[in-house]
C-alpha cells in the first residue's frame, strides 16, 4: 500500500481560502490551460435563468391533445387564436441533449402575470376554454404558493420575454454536459436552466464550445457531483466555466494548447 500511495501522491496548495480539488498532475496542468485562455462565463455580457413554476403542472402543463380539445371549445375564431398564443411548447430538463432537444409534445399554459409597466397579466375571463380547463383544478391550483393575482395567473416571471428570444437551454442535473440552441419561442420548467443575451453570436459559440469534452470534464472540478456520473449545473459553478474569446478557433484542444497525452486523457473521461 505504502509503494502504491508514493506512485500515486499528488502534491496540492491549500494555502488559500478558494474552493481546492485534488488533481493529478495531468488534470492541474489541463485546468490551468483552460483558466489561462478563458473569461469565467460570469463576466460575459450574459444572464442566467431558471424555468417556470406553474405550482401546479397537471393544471398548466398540457399533452398536445389537450392543447387540442381547449382550442375546440373556443367559442370564436378571434377566441382560438389568442388562446393558441397562450399555449406555448414546453421543455424539461429530460428532454434536453447535445446540441438539441427532444419534442415532448407538451405545452404550458402561460397565462402569466404581466411585468410590471410593460405587460399587463392575463385575465381568464378573456380565455373562457382555459378557464373552464383550469377549473376542473380549482381545489389544487387555489391554495398553491406559486400564484400570481388571481389562482389562475403564473407567479411573476420578471425574464418572461427572453422565453420568446433565442436561449441556451440546460438541464439542472445531467449525465453529461448538454446544452441546446433553440430560436424558437420556447418555455422550459424548473428543472432547466437557460442562458439569454442580445448577442445570437455568443449563445452559438456558448453552444459549440459548452458541449466539448473538454469543458464537461472541467465542470467536474467545480461542481457538485451526484453519484458516479451526474452533476448538478448550479449558477454558481456554471458561471466560473471559463469561456474563450469569440475570435479564436473553433478547436477546443488546440485553444487550449493541450498536448497529445492530455487531449487522450480528457476523451478517455468523457467518452
Amino acid at each position: 500500500m505504502s509503494d502504491f500511495v508514493q506512485q500515486q501522491n499528488s502534491i496540492c496548495d491549500f494555502s488559500h481560502s478558494d474552493s481546492w480539488v485534488i488533481l493529478s498532475p495531468i488534470e492541474r496542468s489541463i485546468k490551468r490551460k483552460i483558466e489561462a485562455v478563458g473569461t469565467p462565463l460570469k463576466d460575459w455580457d450574459i444572464q442566467i435563468n431558471y424555468g417556470i413554476k406553474t405550482g401546479f403542472n397537471d393544471a398548466f402543463i398540457i399533452s398536445t391533445d389537450k392543447k387540442e380539445e381547449i382550442l375546440a371549445n373556443c367559442q370564436t375564431e378571434d377566441e382560438r387564436k389568442r388562446t393558441a398564443e397562450l399555449i406555448r411548447p414546453i421543455l424539461r430538463g429530460r428532454d434536453i441533449k447535445r446540441y438539441g432537444y427532444v419534442d415532448n409534445g407538451l405545452y404550458l399554459i402561460n397565462t402569466h402575470n404581466g411585468i410590471k409597466g410593460k405587460l399587463p397579466r392575463i385575465d381568464i375571463n378573456d380565455y373562457p376554454a382555459v378557464k373552464a380547463h383550469l377549473d376542473k383544478y380549482w381545489d389544487k391550483i387555489s391554495i398553491r404558493a406559486d400564484k400570481g393575482d388571481t389562482p389562475y395567473n403564473l407567479r411573476n416571471c420578471a425574464y418572461l420575454e427572453d422565453f420568446y428570444k433565442p436561449k441556451l437551454f440546460y438541464a439542472d442535473i445531467t449525465q453529461h454536459l448538454n446544452f441546446c440552441l433553440c430560436k424558437d419561442v420556447m418555455f422550459c420548467n424548473n428543472t432547466t436552466y437557460f442562458i439569454a443575451t442580445e448577442d445570437e453570436k455568443v449563445l452559438e459559440h456558448l453552444n459549440a464550445y459548452l458541449n466539448s469534452p473538454i469543458i464537461d470534464w472541467y465542470y467536474r472540478t467545480l461542481s457538485v457531483q451526484l453519484g458516479e456520473k451526474a452533476v448538478r449545473m448550479f449558477s454558481i459553478y456554471v458561471l466560473e466555466i471559463p469561456v474563450p474569446p469569440l475570435t479564436m478557433s473553433t478547436d477546443v484542444y488546440k485553444i487550449f494548447g493541450l498536448t497529445p497525452s492530455e487531449k487522450a486523457f480528457i476523451e478517455s473521461r468523457v467518452h
